[in-house]
């Protein structure tokens, strides 16, 4: 029987080509995921509620006129208030719903008188341009029920989305496109 004793050398180089072939796979495997990922599952652009600071500039950097960024309303939260903060701005002339007494600048929200001492409000979506004076008030005196999200149907999900570039909370995100929207508190 012959047996063949492999040189020193001989383990060095099957040492040195098993660890760069193990390597090869490993990276391979990782660039595989990635390439997955990115050829995988549609990103889309979505508003993380609880980083946004409703900072105005959902309504003017968009690329869209008006803005694919909307006030969402989570009824689930609403306290359906007779004083609601993204309703009436702070100091409000009367507790009505004229045009004078809002804080919606376009009057995107409705105000429907449901039994003493509740109301319910309703955010019509056309109206709405995305300028989170709303939000901004029901986060600083409210629930916090109002929050901002983009609207899938109209967006056009850019690439670089231009809210995103100047979006001063860093509230923007890319999120699969099966999840779409981010509700509030379950972040």
């Amino acid at each position: 029987m012959n047996i063949r004793k492999i040189a020193p050398s001989s383990r060095r180089e099957f040492l040195q080509k098993t660890t760069k072939t193990v390597g090869l796979f490993a990276l391979g495997g990782v660039a595989g995921k990635v390439l997955s990922n990115a050829i995988g599952e549609e990103m889309v652009w979505q508003i993380d509620p609880a980083k946004c600071i409703q900072c105005g500039n959902c309504a003017t950097a968009c690329v869209l006129t008006p803005s694919a960024s909307r006030c969402t309303h989570d009824f689930s939260m609403c306290g359906y208030c007779r004083l609601c903060s993204g309703f009436f701005p702070p100091n409000a002339p009367k507790m009505d719903e004229g045009a004078e007494n809002q804080l919606c600048p376009l009057g995107a929200i409705q105000r429907v008188y449901v039994e003493e001492p509740y109301y319910e409000y309703t955010i019509d979506r056309d109206l709405c341009i995305g300028c989170a004076r709303c939000v901004k008030g029901c986060t600083a005196f409210g629930n916090g029920s109002l929050y901002m999200q983009i609207q899938r149907d109209l967006c056009v999900n850019c690439n670089e989305c231009a809210i995103a570039i100047v979006c001063e909370g860093k509230a923007f995100e890319r999120v699969p496109a099966s999840k779409q929207y981010l509700p509030k508190g379950k972040t």
